[in-house]
């Protein structure tokens, strides 16, 4: 039996909570939408409110949480600048572990300024059916065997209907927590050094100023090329500029490139780990000596690996 989703002033939603034996309903609608994360935003303490009587829920009904599941809303957000997920988590009187495992964000990194963000009301764990990351793996085998999870669909539109497996109270494990906040990207060479960064640059062929989108790492010719996370080999190739390239696909997210290669030493459609040899350092392509060009691009789009990178 269907529910319908309560935050009545701003219900542009429809959320829908069954039984593991209730067959799934789809229905395309909206969510609400905060502008802005303080008291003059009529969203904003609509969802406080809701956050409230969830979280009163949860501690009346201990052995009945989906009481508070039933109550569930969803709201929608777009980040500003300099406000990662930890900042809204504290904000919204949220844990970081609901937004994440609903945003299905594998690490705080994935979390991109000015992209809608879906903000649950009830602390919990949501994984999706169809899991597919690391991390919804780890999250489903610490629940598979002896919980019961409300199964929810959520429908937006453009998005259809993406159903999920909630655990209303759950929290990261302490092993999923280290996961999550480590399981970041690292370098792709164990020593290098650093000679152009990403940002605008004199192109050394042209000499006109340019958007460099990635990292030049400068290393002996033959030096090992690891991959910096999880994932396929999604594409090699040969090109005038990257030389001889590697791009690794490690969610429908993000994708690494690593170029002016001496030599591949991986296939396509190869899985991947992190720290594995995938090439080695030359000088192919548009290049001035022995160097990888490394970039990492989020929904195809180039962004600074800088900060994004441990050892």
């Amino acid at each position: 039996m269907g529910k319908t989703g309560k935050g009545a002033p701003l219900a542009f939603f429809l959320l829908f909570l069954c039984s593991s034996l209730c067959a799934s309903e789809d229905l395309d609608t909206g969510f609400p939408e905060i502008a802005r994360l303080d008291g003059r935003d009529t969203g904003f303490r609509q969802f406080i409110a809701d956050v409230e009587g969830n979280r009163r829920r949860l501690v009346s009904n201990e052995r009945n949480p989906a009481a508070a599941a039933e109550s569930l809303t969803i709201y929608q957000y777009s980040p500003g600048q300099g406000e990662d997920i930890f900042f809204l988590a504290a904000r919204c009187n949220i844990p970081y572990s609901a937004l994440a495992s609903l945003n299905r964000l594998d690490n705080p990194m994935m979390l991109e300024t000015g992209r809608p963000l879906l903000l649950p009301s009830c602390p919990g764990i949501f994984i999706p059916a169809n899991i597919s990351t690391d991390l919804e793996k780890l999250l489903f085998s610490a629940r598979a065997i002896d919980r019961s999870p409300m199964e929810i669909t959520i429908s937006s539109v453009g998005s259809g209907s993406r159903p999920f497996y909630f655990y209303p109270g759950d929290d990261f494990t302490p092993t999923e927590r280290v996961f999550f906040l480590n399981s970041g990207f690292r370098f792709p060479l164990q020593f290098f050094s650093m000679t152009s960064t990403f940002g605008p640059r004199q192109n050394p062929f042209t000499g006109n100023v340019v958007q460099h989108t990635g990292l030049d790492l400068a290393a002996p010719e033959g030096t090992a090329v690891y991959t910096t996370a999880d994932g396929i080999v999604a594409e090699i190739g040969e090109d005038p500029v990257y030389g001889i390239y590697i791009i690794i696909k490690h969610s429908d997210t993000w994708t690494s490139l690593y170029g002016h290669l001496q030599k591949v030493e991986t296939t396509l459609r190869t899985a991947v780990k992190s720290g594995n040899l995938i090439g080695r350092v030359g000088s192919t392509g548009q290049s001035t000596g022995p160097h990888l060009h490394f970039e990492l691009r989020q929904n195809g789009r180039p962004i600074d690996p800088g900060g994004r990178l441990r050892s």
